[in-house]
């Protein structure tokens, strides 16, 4: 496509002496291979009919690109419709996996997602950012970028005085030996009731709220004096490295790495010393005890970074994080993926930061997402410990998977699950029905995972490919013309970080592919050698469209 933009552009400059930059589609089949309403725009500039400026245009295009178009029709008022020739459409599905984007190339690029809290589950959240994340990862990877994955979360905040409370209570005091009683299985859940307990007491009994807070005091405490001697501190090491250990394990098991981990006790101090840096330039204001950002001089709101306790808030922890981040990468951009709660708050923190490292500020990219739901829409929350654990998403799409094929497949399962989150565009909620995910019909993992280790049997069974293609039948023209569009498809995807344009093309691709199937012999046909390069690309797309989406091919289920 930017080879025919760039001929387009440049016959547009040789008739009519304008430089535009064309935009091309892709219109349905009938109309050709490619379409552009360039000549609207220009008649209004050269005061010209446009259909003329059209017929100009078509027959300057159809002599300076030569053998590669086969024809330039004109249709209604001036679109214009372009079919390729058979050898230049070949071309282009030939080199349709090998054909990437180069939009990152030479930059830094750190992708901070997933951000679990130590003391706190997994909840279904976690996994769908951390699916999202391994994405757009993968994805700016595949643009030439070098990726940092980096996580990020809360070993210090009222979160984790809320937990420790509970926790020294269970224990019946600050009693770090009987941690060894809580079997190695159910730690996570243990501490997850913990901190239900500790919220619940927080909210309900001003006693238990003083003691909580002096009890987060403490935490921070430990960090700035560097204890794991006392008891609270052996507590709250021990716990601390329960909940790193339980967020390895999953990781692990879905398939997603990172490089780093920041924790908020080292984000804390930095972002303290920013803030405070920058209440003494007027960046921040005191506020009855308190350090804010007035965001309404920016329309936004004012938020605290410094409570009047003197302890950074989320916003500090934030400032310091993306300073932290800066040192230790100097990036081009610093991608954030989040919940959609966040965005005003992120507005703010980002607004503040803008105002002494504007650098930073610009380079950094917010996107957001929904919730997870069960169908039925009920939104949960581990504060009330009425939550969807990311571990019951897994536990729901493997009976499904039982009940759909007889076998558990945890290969399938993650396939299923990872595309029904991968294939809705990020910002809304999304509901997740787990027998749809696992189906092998239908727009689903499985299914492309199916079509995968379909093409690869056929070509098991097949003699060798052809050297190229060219001079197709109309199947095979409709199937390397699906094919052809995979680099502009992964050019979106980069340029907006949407991995579910991937998605969607995949399954179209696959559909196209059932239809060539249907209607076209591969093994034993007279064209088998044409046939057989076409399946084998077909299927080389496929691997590489799943595996930049995280999602395993394989080439027999």
């Amino acid at each position: 496509m930017q080879t025919l933009q760039s001929t387009l552009a440049s016959v547009i400059r040789d008739v009519f002496n304008v430089d535009v930059q064309p935009e091309i589609t892709r219109p349905d089949e009938q109309f050709g291979d490619y379409a552009t309403n360039v000549a609207m725009q220009l008649a209004g500039r050269l005061r010209r009919n446009p259909r003329e400026v059209a017929e100009e245009l078509a027959a300057k295009l159809q002599e300076q690109a030569g053998n590669d178009i086969k024809s330039v029709d004109i249709a209604g008022p001036g679109f214009i419709n372009i079919l390729l020739s058979d050898s230049a459409l070949g071309t282009m599905a030939a080199s349709a996996v090998s054909t990437k984007p180069d939009t990152y190339k030479g930059q830094v690029v750190v992708t901070e997602y997933s951000d679990p809290n130590p003391f706190k589950v997994l909840h279904a959240g976690h996994f769908y950012t951390s699916v999202i994340g391994d994405a757009i990862s993968r994805l700016i990877k595949v643009a030439g970028g070098e990726v940092h994955a980096v996580n990020f979360g809360g070993d210090v905040g009222l979160h984790v005085g809320k937990t420790m409370w509970a926790i020294v209570k269970t224990l019946g005091g600050e009693h770090p030996e009987k941690l060894a009683e809580i079997p190695e299985d159910g730690r996570s859940e243990w501490m997850a009731k913990n901190y239900v307990a500790g919220t619940q007491a927080y909210e309900d009994d001003e006693t238990a709220k003083a003691e909580i807070i002096e009890l987060n005091k403490r935490v921070y405490q430990l960090h700035a004096s560097e204890d794991r001697d006392s008891a609270f501190a052996q507590i709250y090491w021990t716990c601390r490295q329960w909940s790193y250990e339980y967020f390895d394990a999953f990781y692990d098991r879905i398939g997603t790495h990172f490089e780093k981990y920041y924790p908020e006790s080292e984000t804390a101090p930095l972002g303290l010393e920013t803030v405070r840096e920058q209440l003494a330039n007027g960046v921040y204001s005191d506020s009855d005890g308190a350090v804010v950002f007035e965001g309404e001089k920016h329309g936004l709101h004012t938020r605290v970074f410094i409570n009047s306790h003197g302890l950074p808030t989320y916003e500090a922890k934030d400032v310091g994080l993306i300073m932290a981040k800066w040192r230790d990468y100097n990036f081009d951009k610093s991608v954030i993926i989040t919940g959609n709660d966040i965005i005003e708050y992120m507005k703010v923190v980002l607004k503040s930061i803008e105002q002494f490292a504007p650098k930073l500020a610009q380079r950094s990219l917010h996107l957001t997402h929904g919730n997870v739901k069960l169908a039925g829409g009920v939104k949960m929350s581990s504060r009330k410990g009425n939550f969807l654990r990311a571990v019951d998403v897994l536990d729901v799409a493997h009976e499904a998977n039982k009940q759909a094929t007889g076998r558990d497949d945890e290969q399938a399962v993650l396939g299923a699950i990872k595309y029904a989150f991968l294939k809705q565009r990020i910002g809304a909620d999304i509901i997740y029905v787990p027998e749809e995910s696992v189906s092998l019909e239908g727009n689903s993992g499985p299914y492309l995972q199916y079509a995968h280790a379909r093409a690869r049997s056929i070509l098991r069974k097949a003699g060798e490919p052809a050297d190229q293609l060219s001079g197709f039948e109309a199947g095979e023209r409709s199937l390397a013309r699906k094919i052809s569009e995979y680099p502009e498809v992964i050019q979106k995807a980069v340029a907006e970080c949407m991995p579910h344009y991937v998605c969607t093309y995949l399954y179209e691709l696959a559909q196209v592919f059932n239809r060539f199937y249907e209607h076209n012999r591969v093994v034993g046909n007279d064209r088998e050698a044409t046939r057989v390069l076409l399946v084998t690309l077909y299927a080389d797309v496929l691997q590489d469209g799943l595996d930049t989406l995280g999602i395993a091919a394989p080439d027999r289920m």
